[in-house]
């Protein structure tokens, strides 16, 4: 550390240490770039073996720009292609969720059993869980633009199909779980080509502020359609939530097909051929920044980010506010993500640590929100944590996205989905059963433990591999902070100055 009697001078070298940029064979978040490889099966340019700064190296290979904030999303949204599957996202993204509420509640009321629910989620789910890494060779070896459109219109037919049947009373048990069943193995190719499809629509020189609006908008859509699915279910019924979902995949298949081929930028298709899911695994292996982003984000699912059944213990047993308080402490969590979107675009740089100061962060506001005692508190430490949620997961998939080769891209993010909707499908039990057994407030507590256990685990793995340390910089420049990380061979180096 620093000595407290320092000098301008060392603190100038310390300054440049922390804050400049490392060369020759420096180290940044515990990566090391330890030259370039050629990685089977890659094209479109070398890749660096181990990045250094993910949001900077990236910016080479893909031409990334640096417009920022608000400016950057409207650049983004003036390229047609990219627009029109915005739109199309934010009509599909909360209308699936609604539907996904409505097709709970009703299977519920046709049998009455929760372990009939139960079977619906993992019919639903479970096709993705087992068979989602090869969803992402699919999508690395075909058009993604028509990959979406044979999924969108194959939601849109089942969604039209069990609609028709509960509006015409016709509907029975199977006939949901089937369709459950159906649309889970859809969701295997869709998931990987929508997340991949982004770099194709909005172009190199907007993909940061292109990746940043897509999670925000997937993120939303799951804040949002649970509220859409209760309003549906009380005004017009459930069928109608299913033909409304139908409506919106109809559209979304539209905007697909309206879509400029020529002004699209195609990643090249992947050749057939034996262990290409295996050369995707070792891929990720051998980039730290994709491999920890992913570890994290499986550590704040797991607990993280599912607030559904605290926020129902709250409102029943805590603050006994009923369902009209349910729904205003839900709308609070909504309203921080809204915040958190926009805080999103302003970001300037991402790096993993980054994503791990963002994961303690949010770790830290959950155990403050368990504090509160009464709802006036608890409801503003409900938008700090939406916010920063938000804040995490968008910031987490678009360091993946720009850190990936473009020929990785559908694999890459399979597993990154894989992790994150297996974390919260187990979410959904541990919570649950903390709830059940010791209460709301202690499920809270439970939600914090995840992401603090990740930023801790990888932290601390990060800080291993690079070496680094802590250091005092006790004459910090304004705005600095007086704590900054060092490699220990720099801090070698403030010694010796000083």
């Amino acid at each position: 550390m620093t000595p407290a009697n320092a000098t301008p001078q060392q603190s100038d070298l310390l300054d440049k240490v922390t804050h400049g940029s490392t060369q020759d064979g420096g180290t940044q978040d515990g990566n090391t770039q330890d030259g370039n490889t050629q990685d089977g099966g890659t094209q479109g340019g070398t890749i660096h073996d181990v990045v250094v700064d993910p949001a900077e190296s990236a910016a080479e290979p893909t031409g990334l720009t640096k417009a920022q904030g608000l400016r950057g999303l409207a650049a983004a949204l003036r390229v047609r292609n990219y627009r029109l599957y915005v739109i199309s996202q934010s009509l599909t993204n909360p209308c699936s969720w609604m539907q996904r509420v409505a097709q709970d509640w009703l299977i519920l009321s046709l049998t009455g059993s929760v372990a009939m629910v139960g079977l619906t989620v993992t019919l639903q789910m479970g096709p993705m869980l087992v068979f989602g890494l090869w969803g992402g060779v699919i999508a690395d070896r075909y058009r993604k633009r028509t990959i979406l459109i044979v999924t969108q219109s194959i939601f849109a037919l089942l969604a039209c199909s069990v609609g028709l049947l509960v509006l015409t009373g016709a509907i029975q048990p199977w006939h949901i779980l089937l369709a459950a069943a159906l649309g889970g193995f859809t969701t295997v190719v869709d998931n990987p080509a929508r997340q991949a499809f982004v770099p194709e629509v909005a172009g190199p020189s907007h993909l940061r502020d292109a990746i940043s609006l897509n999670s925000t908008v997937f993120q939303l859509g799951g804040l949002l359609g649970p509220a859409l699915a209760g309003a549906a279910i009380a005004l017009v019924g459930e069928g109608w939530a299913f033909q409304l979902n139908a409506m919106a995949g109809v559209i979304a298949a539209i905007l697909l097909v309206r879509m400029r081929p020529s002004e699209l930028f195609p990643a090249p298709k992947l050749p057939r051929a034996k262990g290409q899911l295996r050369e995707g695994m070792a891929y990720v292996s051998r980039h730290p920044e994709i491999l920890w982003s992913v570890v994290l984000v499986g550590f704040v699912a797991v607990t993280g980010i599912n607030l559904a059944t605290v926020l129902a213990g709250y409102a029943s047993e805590v603050f006994e506010i009923g369902a009209g308080g349910y729904g205003l402490l839900n709308s609070c969590v909504a309203g921080g993500a809204v915040l958190g979107a926009l805080a999103s675009t302003r970001r300037r740089g991402l790096r993993l640590r980054t994503l791990v100061a963002n994961a303690a962060i949010l770790g830290i506001l959950q155990l403050f929100a368990s504090l509160m005692a009464t709802p006036w508190l608890f409801a503003p430490a409900l938008v700090a944590v939406g916010c920063a949620s938000l804040l995490y997961l968008t910031g987490s998939n678009t360091l993946v996205q720009t850190s990936v080769d473009p020929m990785m891209r559908g694999r890459v993010m399979s597993l990154y989905i894989l992790v994150l909707f297996g974390a919260q499908a187990a979410s959904g039990s541990i919570i649950g059963w903390v709830a059940e057994h010791y209460g709301a407030q202690s499920a809270l507590v439970t939600c914090a433990v995840g992401p603090l256990l990740g930023a801790l685990v990888v932290g601390i793995a990060l800080a291993k591999r690079g070496h680094l340390v802590p250091a005092v910089d006790w004459h910090a420049r304004p705005g600095r902070g007086f704590v900054t990380i060092v490699t220990r061979e720099d801090l070698a180096t403030i010694r010796e100055a000083a």
